[in-house]
């Protein structure tokens, strides 16, 4: 009945092809498993036993035929091939074939029949058209010439390990997709390009569909049959292998960033820092390897972003949700650090959501409230990382040094600027937080240049709130806080409230009213050279008795002569302008010594605050200052004095009706 012995399966275990069980293949070559004749070997894998024939095996597969030679019972009857990669399904499917049942290959199976083959040694060395060169042939002419296809056998792989990689299945895998990869992008440029040009010679906008295509390293607008899509279900070690060779083939940087956020998406899904701290004590286990699945996975992209840069395609909502997700799950201090300084060369991308990150987040940890919410610490390096940013970067064409000054149209000082304002807005909000502590606030809010607020109103804002919330912190730290804000770049309102906000220091309060007296002063002296009617007045109230007589001769000269001005002629319009200008000149003069006046006594009244004399004692030093800004300088105008001296009732009251304002 077609029956071997194993003696004869000896006598001809070196030759070639001996043994050919085609009665027994032809009779049941659509029938499994074959029941008309006995078994005759019973072939365990894993759980599942085979009835089988020895005949078909031993025709077409190396191992076995070696198995039974070696045999020392003669009559063997039970065989065991755990280790077959796939298990019982692939064995199946390698004994069917060994039967000649039609095994269809696909996408799905071929990987499995490829690493069953090469375990069972289903070579040409023992039958022609084996179950490897079968394999081998779907693989070359169906798999490895499409992406797509490639990323599926790729996947897999992952559950024939380490057989795919001792059949050299994954590398040749890898290769293939990164070749693949790499023409599909150059083929999309070149078409992008002769689109771009085809139009531009039309006269013709490029389509918008083009530019998609584009960043999409090939793909039709980004559709859902994008490749990249697919590579999202590897797993990390694959991911890790494969984008490494896309990108030493030159892939797109906007491209690779694509795949990484489709990754991270795909594979943190359902991970996140607030699932990571639920559950009870019965999920800590699970607890615990989903946090160290996701920690790989964190460190994993974080190395393969493209390189430090500050003109960097990862956005900026992309590193902060990495940066949080890192600190959740207490990545390596390495892969933090170097989010930290990506986040700090993109700030000026940044909005509020992306630098608030939760204080003691890492997994296992106890957040400690008397610390308080956030960590400032995190914004702090990152604030230090913008701040120390090499200015002459060879990617910024030579940096910012040949246009550096404080001016807004300054590409450094317009930078600082949008990172002054989102640290203000930070503040406000950590502000909030009751337990904060007053020294970090305090670092944060001296942590920028001087020149980089052009306007304070913003950290004012942010004080404000602190004092508010935290009315017990010491007089030292509220003087420091304070000293921090630009009285000088106060915009009139926030002067006005700053003037009525008992929760400030009264040095500030005095600093604010000087200024801004000041500011009033300069204005109304810029203006009113101008003005018919009330150039007199201002200059009285500013005891500028030049000035008015200027701005009175001037009005004069202009309707007393009866002729419109138009009607001057060029000479004496010359001579009153340099007569004017040089009357100007001696003003600014003696203003300037005034000022120096002033100065001192302001020096004075902050020692005689330090010495923490009455409050009643500031306010004599204060109207003194106020009464020596409106003297009146020639002793012939007594209307001055009277007005100077109702300057100093006025800042009196103002002092004793100071009512608390907020602008929180």
């Amino acid at each position: 009945m077609g029956v071997a012995t194993v003696t004869e399966l000896k006598q001809s275990i070196s030759g070639k092809r001996t043994f050919r069980p085609t009665s027994l293949i032809s009779c049941h070559a659509n029938e499994w498993p074959p029941t008309d004749v006995s078994s005759d070997l019973t072939v365990e894998v894993g759980t599942s036993s085979f009835a089988l024939h020895k005949f078909p095996l031993v025709s077409r597969s190396g191992k076995i035929r070696r198995l039974v030679a070696e045999s020392k019972d003669a009559k063997l009857a039970r065989l065991s091939l755990h280790g077959t990669p796939g298990g019982a399904p692939a064995f199946e499917l390698a004994a069917k074939f060994c039967y000649g049942v039609h095994v269809e290959v696909t996408v799905a199976n071929v990987a499995t029949l490829r690493c069953a083959a090469h375990y069972l040694q289903m070579t040409e060395d023992f039958s022609d058209k084996n179950l490897e060169l079968r394999a081998e042939s779907f693989l070359r002419d169906a798999v490895l010439p499409s992406i797509t296809s490639s990323v599926a056998v790729l996947r897999s792989c992952e559950a024939l390990l380490p057989a795919a990689e001792d059949a050299n299945l994954v590398s040749r895998l890898i290769a293939a997709i990164a070749a693949n990869v790499c023409k599909e992008q150059l083929a999309s440029g070149l078409s992008a390009k002769l689109d771009h040009h085809h139009h531009h010679h039309q006269g013709q906008l490029r389509p918008a569909a083009a530019f998609a295509a584009e960043l999409d390293g090939g793909s039709p607008g980004g559709g859902g049959d994008w490749w990249g899509k697919s590579v999202a279900g590897l797993g990390l070690d694959f991911f890790q292998r494969l984008l490494s060779a896309v990108k030493a083939k030159g892939l797109k940087q906007e491209t690779v960033t694509r795949i990484l956020i489709n990754y991270a998406q795909t594979s943190l899904h359902g991970l996140m820092a607030r699932d990571v701290h639920g559950g009870g004590g019965g999920g800590k286990c699970a607890d615990a390897e989903a946090v160290k699945r996701q920690r790989a996975v964190v460190e994993a992209i974080v190395g393969l972003l493209p390189a430090q840069s500050k003109r960097s395609p990862v956005p900026m909502a992309f590193l902060s949700g990495l940066l949080k997700t890192a600190m959740a799950v207490s990545a390596s201090s390495i892969c933090r650090a170097d989010l930290e300084k990506r986040i700090g060369m993109q700030l000026d991308q940044a909005i509020l959501e992306d630098i608030l990150i939760a204080a003691g987040a890492g997994h296992g940890q106890q957040q400690q409230p008397q610390n308080g919410l956030y960590d400032t610490d995190v914004v702090a390096r990152v604030f230090a990382v913008f701040l120390n940013l090499d200015d002459d970067s060879e990617e910024d064409g030579g940096g910012f040094d040949c246009c550096y000054d404080d001016s807004p149209r300054s590409p450094k000082q317009s930078l600082l600027v949008k990172a002054a304002k989102l640290l203000d807005s930070y503040l406000a909000e950590v502000a909030l937080d009751s337990n904060i502590l007053p020294s970090k606030f305090i670092s944060l809010a001296e942590l920028l240049p001087d020149h980089a607020r052009l306007v304070t109103d913003g950290l004012y804002r942010a004080v404000d709130i602190f004092l508010k919330v935290h009315p017990n912190i010491k007089e030292a730290e509220r003087y420091r806080l304070c000293k921090a804000i630009d009285c000088q770049r106060l915009t009139p309102d926030a002067c006005s409230h700053a003037a009525q906000n008992e929760r400030l220091p009264v040095q500030m309060a005095v600093q604010v009213l000087y200024f801004e007296q000041l500011r009033l002063r300069s204005a109304i002296q810029a203006g009113g050279g101008g003005s018919m009617g009330g150039g007199h007045d201002t200059a009285l109230f500013f005891g500028c008795a030049a000035a008015a007589a200027s701005a009175s001769s001037a009005q004069n000269m202009r309707s007393g002569s009866g002729v419109g001005s138009g009607a001057m002629s060029p000479r004496d319009n010359y001579a009153s302008v340099r007569r004017e200008n040089r009357e100007l000149k001696l003003e600014v003069a003696r203003m300037r010594m005034r000022l120096t006046d002033l100065e001192k006594d302001h020096v004075s009244m902050k020692r005689e605050l330090v010495r923490v004399g009455p409050a009643n004692r500031l306010l004599r030093g204060f109207a003194r200052s106020l009464g020596r800004l409106f003297r009146m300088r020639p002793a012939a105008e007594p209307g001055l004095q009277q007005l100077g001296a109702k300057a100093t009732a006025d800042a009196k009251v103002l002092f004793q009706r100071r009512r608390r304002h907020s602008i929180s």
